[in-house]
């Protein structure tokens, strides 16, 4: 298959573009920096060097294929309205589709992304969802993974200036997932041209706050890590503090306490059966106990 894949070689794209190429798909990945076209060409992908805010150039890069992965990439230059920016690159998404006449669309989304509100920038790729499901004569899937285990890594700061993980959500068991998982589950939905799902949720693992500080806290060496569950304002004022904008911080603070109230997974709970993830916490944990070294020695 001619596969076209976004998100360049990111924390799901480099895996997910390893998997296809050694599936035997002919697959072009889009990338916003030239940099990156040696290793996606290393990996034996071919590279297309240009911006998903460019509704041509996606067009272009779309037409010939038999299917496509869109995801929306972290707006690094710091846009004031996060929702909009979800929806421009929805539009431009929906319009290359379009035009381009592909029919096999998977969309990364995010679990919670069936609300219209209260779940801060999730709110974003619900309204993606809702663009690209207005496409008609296309078999689309959208990938709702739960909390990836790399936002743990934010978590280091806090560790190494308090000793405790705090965030304002953890006495409920959180579900999360490696981006290993993530990939796997996209590529199989890429390639399948039956029974091709609307919806598929990815999982890795169930964890509290306080187990997951265990298992990271015995990874790094520090046994008895607590994790300290904290207020809404003192999470927000703690976002600030690490440099993000008062919006993000706000958007993020929302978010978390989604998690907290069980509003983000409230429909993912009703799809535990479909659950692929095989990457467990404690294997992420060896991972974060790198990270969480390297940055002591920084």
């Amino acid at each position: 298959m001619k596969i076209v894949t976004t998100g360049s070689l990111g924390n799901i794209g480099k895996p997910l573009t390893k998997i296809l190429v050694e599936q035997g798909h002919m697959v072009t990945v889009i990338s916003s920096s030239q940099k990156r076209q040696k290793q996606i060409e290393s990996i034996g992908a071919k590279a297309a060097i240009g911006s998903v805010q460019n509704e041509d150039f996606l067009t272009d890069s779309f037409t010939g294929a038999d299917a496509v992965y869109c995801m929306v990439p972290p707006d690094y230059e710091g846009k004031s309205d996060i929702i909009s920016y979800y929806e421009k690159i929805g539009e431009n998404y929906a319009e290359a589709i379009r035009k381009s006449v592909v029919k096999r669309v998977v969309d990364l989304s995010s679990f919670g992304a069936h609300l219209s509100e209260g779940t801060g920038i999730i709110v974003g790729v619900h309204r993606v969802e809702n663009i690209l499901n207005k496409i008609s004569d296309i078999k689309l899937t959208h990938i709702r993974p739960t909390s990836f285990y790399y936002n743990l890594y934010g978590f280091i700061g806090s560790i190494k200036v308090t000793g405790k993980i705090m965030a304002n959500y953890g006495e409920e068991k959180v579900p999360m997932v490696s981006t290993e998982d993530i990939a796997q589950a996209i590529a199989e939905e890429l390639t399948k041209t039956e029974n091709t799902k609307k919806v598929h949720y990815v999982c890795s693992d169930e964890r509290t706050g306080p187990e997951t500080a265990g298992i990271l806290g015995e990874a790094i060496g520090k046994p008895d890590l607590q994790w300290q569950v904290i207020t809404d304002k003192e999470m927000e004022n703690a976002l600030q503090h690490a440099g993000l904008d008062k919006e993000l911080s706000a958007k993020l603070t929302e978010l978390y306490a989604s998690i907290r109230t069980g509003k983000l997974a409230e429909e993912y709970n009703n799809h535990k059966l479909d659950l692929s993830g095989k990457v467990k916490l404690e294997e992420f944990a060896q991972k974060f106990a790198n990270a969480y070294a390297q940055k002591a020695q920084s």
